[in-house]
């Protein structure tokens, strides 16, 4: 007797992108940092640096904190407010504007 209905291929690995995405975010949670806090001195070097970088139209290099790691980026600083803690810059890669809180800023030096 012939019965007509589909067979249903057997996939043992169908659970595993679920699976891989779990492990990743294990990994990632792992691989997380505490934010480096700044002495005075060095928040007053970033900020000299970014308002450097502003009136000389120089690129700059900074690093930030963002989800657990910390992040490097190359741009052009646009716009400084330390009261409300912002900046903008132009990212190189996209020529793209950026916002940033000024207390994700790790690091600013001119390339």
């Amino acid at each position: 007797m012939y019965h007509d209905r589909k067979m249903k291929k057997w996939r043992p690995f169908a659970s595993m992108p679920e699976q891989y995405t779990g492990l990743q975010e294990v990994i990632n949670k792992q691989a997380e940092i505490p934010q480096p806090l700044l002495t005075e001195e060095q928040m007053e070097q970033i900020n000299f640096t970014l308002i450097e970088a502003l009136h000389t139209n120089k690129q700059v290099y900074f690093t930030y904190y963002k989800y657990g790691q910390c992040i490097t980026e190359t741009g052009f600083i646009q716009f400084v407010d330390s009261l409300g803690d912002l900046f903008i810059f132009i990212d190189e890669v996209f020529e793209l504007k950026n916002k940033m809180r000024l207390s994700e800023l790790i690091d600013v030096h001119f390339m």
